[in-house]
């Protein structure tokens, strides 16, 4: 999922259900216990990080970027194939394509939604364990919207292809979805989420530490199949042999806690990561195996 597969939908328009999780009997029948080890308490007078400073985006300066909105599409893509409009230009460009084809990409991120909680076996299955725990995951509350990108200053393009909610449910980002096996991927991923925070009530915001946050990517990057080898390989050119799913799965917690704006630096989050690493990546419940 991309980096930023926890932030809070913005547009998902009704309510991921439940007001408590059951209690251990109607919960997956690889849990044992209410408080697992892949859920670390938080030390006691461990103190709450200021945010970070919210960077400050671009907006495109034709002058500055060679993009032009003004003249035809395919002059502007013309431009970018004989390198006269600069990478922040190109951002600025795909951006606008995003807008012309909203409706385009979000009728088929709907299409390839349906089709995946009716014919996708984890899709079904993490469906049907959600709903074991009180909860409810449906095209009602599982939405595709345009999420549009960002240039900062420092040239870093902030983007997501998906979020979760407890409030409102899964944001499917439909601009960014290369496919159906790309959506299959981030939508487990949020999936992965909704039922960890059913049964043990994740501190998504990070106010008394980032260990949750950090356990529950971990184990939503393992258990989606995002780190499968054919798709670091093939789709992100990581051809590593040696410890790719792990790497992979580090890469892209880490990833995900820097985007908490309790988290000060990649330092930070890669030391919370390591705290937590050995209980959440050991921890593959509601499966039984990584199947993916």
């Amino acid at each position: 999922m991309a980096s930023t597969s926890t932030s809070p939908p913005e547009a998902a328009p009704s309510t991921f259900s439940p007001s408590q999780p059951p209690s251990n009997s109607s919960s997956s029948s690889s849990s044992s216990s209410s408080s697992p080890s892949s859920q670390p308490q938080t030390p006691p007078h461990s103190q709450q990080q200021p945010p970070r400073p919210i960077p400050r985006f671009l907006e495109n300066d034709p002058a500055r970027t060679g993009y032009d909105p003004q003249v035809k599409w395919w002059i502007n893509l013309f431009k970018i194939y004989t390198h006269q409009i600069t990478p922040e230009g190109v951002e600025h460009y795909r951006e606008d394509r995003y807008k012309a084809n909203e409706a385009r990409d979000c009728a088929r991120c709907e299409a390839d939604r349906d089709y995946l909680f009716a014919y996708s076996p984890v899709i079904r299955f993490l469906r049907d364990k959600v709903a074991a725990l009180n909860g409810e995951l449906d095209k009602n509350n599982v939405v595709c919207r345009r999420c549009p990108a960002r240039v900062a200053e420092d040239g870093t393009v902030v983007r997501q292809s998906g979020g979760f909610s407890p409030e409102h449910g899964i944001l499917i980002c439909a601009n960014e979805m290369r496919d159906r096996g790309h959506l299959e991927d981030t939508l487990a991923h949020e999936m992965v989420h909704a039922w960890d925070h059913l049964r043990w009530k994740v501190d998504w915001q990070g106010g008394k530490g980032l260990r949750h946050a950090a356990c529950t990517e971990i184990r939503a990057s393992m258990l989606s199949g995002e780190c499968r080898w054919v798709r670091e390989s093939w789709t992100r050119g990581n051809w590593t042999l040696t410890q790719q799913f792990q790497d992979c799965v580090r890469k892209r917690a880490i990833q995900s806690v820097m985007a908490r704006p309790t988290c000060k630096d990649d330092v930070q989050a890669t030391k919370v990561v390591n705290e937590v690493w050995d209980s959440c990546f050991s921890d593959k419940r509601p499966f039984e195996e990584i199947y993916r």
